[in-house]
């Protein structure tokens, strides 16, 4: 697919992500397409900016340009269609149920689980994913909290990152049974009470400063 064939694609799409204004949403589009075959074909380590660039059409600065370095883009192709859940209209009793529930709901999806996963696996090998990984949690999660004035939503949304992050390893990288094999409610009903412990229990903090 040529850059012009993209234009209605994109358009039609919305906001493209990468850095750029309207005028290059199609030459980000298909740098995304590209990237997103490579990356499914080839895995993060074997695919390079030089092949997602030439499979796109575009010189490999167009590249670097718009997302960055190769874990900007790859980033972005993992995560372009995340959402952080909305939490405004859940009763606080059952925001740990619905946060647990809306992350567990991605990784089971076919279509979005597997660039999750691999998201996943990556940033156990490469520091510039992991980073990025911390950024889309922090999207997830603590914006999500901070959203609906959870207090210390920092402090708290790093514990139920920790634990999703747990879960996540364990059923669906590790396959450790029984776990990878428990229905999803089950899971969801085993998980829940951790995340609303996180949310309303006292969380550890910094010590308070003492004053003369």
């Amino acid at each position: 697919m040529s850059i012009g064939e993209t234009e209605d694609t994109a358009a039609a799409a919305g906001e493209v992500p990468g850095n750029g204004g309207p005028r290059s949403a199609a030459t980000r589009h298909a740098i995304l397409e590209a990237a997103r075959s490579a990356f499914a074909s080839h895995g993060y380590d074997r695919t390079t900016i030089r092949a997602v660039a030439a499979a796109a059409g575009v010189d490999a600065s167009m590249v670097m340009r718009y997302f960055g370095s190769k874990a900007g883009l790859f980033t972005t192709v993992s995560t372009a269609d995340l959402q952080a859940p909305d939490l405004s209209r859940v009763p606080e009793p059952e925001r740990g149920e619905a946060l647990v529930r809306h992350l567990i709901s991605r990784w089971e999806d076919a279509a979005s689980g597997d660039k999750l996963m691999l998201l996943l696996r990556t940033a156990a090998t490469s520091d510039d994913v992991a980073e990025r990984l911390q950024t889309v949690l922090e999207h997830m999660v603590t914006s999500a909290l901070a959203a609906v004035g959870t207090p210390d939503a920092e402090r708290r949304a790093a514990f139920i990152q920790a634990q999703i992050l747990g879960l996540a390893l364990c059923r669906y990288v590790l396959r450790l049974e029984p776990l990878a094999s428990l229905p999803v409610e089950q899971v969801i009903t085993a998980v829940a009470p951790a995340m609303q412990h996180y949310l309303t229990s006292p969380v550890p903090g910094p010590a308070p400063a003492h004053t003369a």
